[in-house]
């Protein structure tokens, strides 16, 4: 082993946590949402690909028939992706600034444009899509003003694609998604000689099929978390399993309070295990007094206060000893959906707030 080989396996070594990606559920679930909405998928690999690793998940999908492309949220992601060379296209959610076009644009980085003075800022050669408000009233231009700002951008040779977003499509009610995919019609009717999406995730399971449409942008559900009501339209894994190491094992006699505030008191003499992973790392705070593990095929309670670095969990009558590996979260032991219940977070919040400090690893098939 060279000295470069060393240090990056000494590296390897000093993480406490990590967040390992099953890439065999990850393209699973693609090939299932894409039977789905019968259309080819752009994949949301924002927010570090929603906490998974856009490393990873690129990695694991660049060859995948079902991908078309990856959407991110911030120019910086789209320079990431962008320079991985994934061999698909890389479009940006959110407006660039005009300093920001030509970089990007250079980068062959497709942007979203809404309005005339974005538009008016495009360098020669930048390509885009163009974001039409239906009802989520956060980005877009107006369905009555987007047909003559695609036009305009059609003349220029510049526009490939028209989105929208639906905002209540993961909901038992689908009025309102129906109300903006009607909104949408008449734009995507204009153009449709480009590539046409609306489909989220909850649009991908609650509708399948969208007439018109070219492309689908399912975001969580790709990584295997559904809504409830949802849960049961396709066979979707969560795809990352979060593990951490045992820093120690000690006794707390009974009468003993176990972390800060002294939350828990032991009913009896339990032998607790303390775990390298914090708050700091993702694990929400608030789940104290709710949060499990699964540890040896058994669910056992996480002990007091959840601590910034660690927390602690009844290891009583377990073989666990200090340096082993337990399972946080995962398809195969807690749901990350019940530690974001726990936390009272959404599963977004939970996913996306893995911290640094947490390895991001591939599991090839």
């Amino acid at each position: 082993m060279g000295a470069r080989g060393a240090v990056l396996y000494a590296a390897r070594m000093l993480f406490r946590a990590r967040a390992r990606l099953n890439a065999a559920a990850l393209a699973g679930n693609l090939e299932a949402l894409h039977v789905r909405a019968g259309v080819p998928l752009l994949l949301p690999v924002k927010a570090n690909a929603y906490g998974h690793g856009v490393a990873q998940v690129v990695q694991a999908t660049r060859d995948l028939p079902a991908v078309w492309g990856y959407a991110v949220a911030m120019p910086l992601e789209a320079a990431e992706v962008a320079a991985m060379r994934p061999g698909k296209p890389v479009l940006l959610l959110t407006p660039a600034a005009p300093d920001e076009m030509s970089e990007l644009a250079a980068l062959g980085v497709l942007m979203s444009v809404s309005t005339p003075e974005e538009v008016a800022a495009l360098p020669p050669g930048a390509r885009v899509h163009l974001k039409v408000d239906t009802g989520m009233n956060r980005l877009g231009a107006r369905p009555e003003d987007a047909v003559p700002l695609g036009e305009a951008l059609r003349a220029r040779g510049q526009l490939a694609g028209v989105y929208t977003h639906l905002a209540g499509a993961d909901v038992p009610d689908l009025a309102s998604a129906r109300a903006q995919l009607e909104r949408f019609r008449p734009v995507r009717e204009a153009f449709p000689d480009v590539q046409v999406h609306a489909a989220n995730g909850g649009g991908v399971l609650s509708f399948g099929r969208l007439p018109g449409m070219t492309l689908a942008r399912p975001g969580l559900v790709s990584y295997g978390i559904a809504p409830d009501h949802l849960r049961d339209v396709l066979p979707l894994r969560p795809v990352l399993s979060v593990q951490a190491r045992v820093g120690a094992v000690h006794t707390v006699r009974a009468g003993e309070a176990v972390s800060y505030g002294g939350l828990w008191t032991a009913p009896r003499d339990t032998l607790a295990a303390t775990v390298q992973f914090g708050y700091a790392d993702g694990y929400p705070r608030n789940a104290t007094g709710h949060a499990q593990l699964m540890i040896r095929g058994e669910r056992r309670a996480v002990l007091g206060r959840i601590c910034m670095d660690q927390f602690m969990v009844d290891v009583t009558g377990l073989d666990v000893r200090p340096g082993d590996w337990l399972d946080v979260w995962g398809a195969d032991s807690v749901h990350p959906s019940d530690v974001a219940r726990w936390g009272g977070v959404a599963e977004y919040e939970l996913l996306t707030g893995i911290g640094t400090r947490v390895e991001r690893l591939l599991d090839l098939p």
